[in-house]
């Protein structure tokens, strides 16, 4: 079981919100927001392509107030809405699109965006990007069919047929636990949302905000596996209120499980040791309870973890020494890879383990504990130099640049 901490607390002498996940007493992911800066991720605007990059098959679009954005050229369905021509056509500077950030700047990158919008629900996600009905694979059989039927009764309600809807629909593992009333009133919800955005938002002005995302914490409380979470514990009282107002509309069974924690004497923060697992983000060596480390660092094109067994002293056999740590490693790199916010490529060198059987318990063991992370993440292979390459999908930016930015800001206006 899991909780979710939301709280506020200084880092490098500023004021951020943060959101942390714990399991088992351990925090196993953290979000930070700085006071003052809103993330823009999911955010959707009305977009205007300001230069066409053949050579690397992208369009820089500008949006908001000013800011820029790396668009692929390959999405398809990209429509137009510029005042001269409408449809859709090869892009060209001054043309007017709709985009929403799908994922954050990062390392000096621009923002990615997309023209395949997302509106997601607890329950549901609406796209723009393909129009078939999908279901969480975590999702059984039975639970596929009534849900099914649900989803049914939500486009009757709206006068949608199968064959006119304009947006594809995924049911997500969530909804499994929904009742039919909070099934049917987010869908209608999520299609109001859409008229609003991807129709009537064409007729706004270049560069509007259509969509505004939810605070990362709401997002939080919206993405977590209900049927995982134990609790969500807040000391702020704004955060607290929205939680509240939030699951009263959407699963009001689920209210139970807010708490508002009022001690004055102990900060929230520090109840749950997030101090403690910021240090351990801004480090590269991370022991493991066998006596064996972690070496994590990231290069500009992958991150690499070197396991070494360190100070392991077991009378067993060599192999087996190295099964056991190469085992417990695993474990311990997926969860800085939640922690850390970690992505793309990554490349492990674990122990060589001569025993094939070894190897191949290490890769099914890897698997089995990505699987409860909430980003897309997979092991892909085991390389002869028996290098573990695995992918995790890029979203938010890894948690060390934000420390970085709030550290340097804390020395520039220390120099001021």
């Amino acid at each position: 079981m899991s909780k979710l901490i939301i709280s506020k607390m200084d880092i490098s002498g500023q004021p951020c919100m943060i959101c942390a996940r714990t399991e088992e007493q351990h925090i196993m992911e953290l979000q930070l927001e700085p006071d003052g800066k809103e993330s823009i991720l999911n955010n959707i605007y009305v977009g205007q392509v300001d230069k066409i990059a053949p050579n690397i098959q992208a369009a820089f679009v500008r949006f908001g107030e000013g800011q820029m954005g790396y668009f692929p050229l390959a999405e398809e369905n990209t429509i137009i809405y510029s005042a001269s021509r409408t449809g859709n056509a090869p892009l060209r500077p001054g043309d007017e699109i709709l985009v929403q950030v799908r994922q954050d700047a990062m390392k000096g990158k621009l923002p990615a965006l997309t023209s395949n919008l997302n509106f997601t629900g607890k329950y549901l996600v609406i796209t723009t990007g393909e129009k078939r009905i999908g279901f969480s694979g975590k999702l059984t059989k039975e639970e596929k069919g009534f849900l099914g039927r649900w989803l049914e009764e939500g486009m009757d309600s709206i006068s949608l047929s199968n064959t006119d809807r304009p947006y594809g629909i995924i049911i997500r593992t969530n909804a499994a636990q929904a009742s039919r009333d909070a099934f049917l009133r987010e869908y209608q919800y999520l299609h109001y949302l859409y008229d609003k955005t991807a129709v009537k938002g064409r007729n706004r002005t270049c560069g509007s905000l259509l969509y505004r995302s939810e605070p990362f914490y709401l997002n939080a409380v919206r993405d977590v596996y209900h049927s995982e979470l134990e609790e969500i514990v807040t000391d702020q009282p704004q955060a607290e209120n929205m939680i509240r107002e939030y699951l009263s509309a959407v699963c009001p069974q689920e209210i139970g499980r807010l708490r508002f924690y009022d001690d004055k004497l102990l900060p929230l923060h520090k109840l749950y040791r997030v101090e403690t697992a910021i240090d351990e983000i801004c480090r590269e060596k991370i022991w493991l309870s066998s006596g064996g480390f972690l070496v994590i660092q990231q290069t500009e094109a992958f991150v690499s973890i070197d396991v070494n067994s360190g100070k392991y002293t077991g009378r067993k056999k060599a192999q087996e020494t190295y099964r056991k740590i190469n085992l417990e490693a695993a474990r311990e790199i997926a969860r800085q890879l939640r922690l850390r916010n970690l992505s793309g490529i990554i490349l492990i060198d674990f122990i060589n383990m001569e025993n094939p059987d070894h190897q191949e318990e290490l890769f099914h063991i890897l698997q089995k504990y990505l699987r409860k992370d909430s980003v897309k993440a997979k092991a892909v292979d085991i390389t002869p130099l028996h290098i573990l390459e695995m992918t995790r999908q890029k979203v938010r930016r890894p948690v060390i640049e934000d420390l970085r930015d709030l550290t340097e800001n804390k020395r520039t206006t220390g120099n001021l």
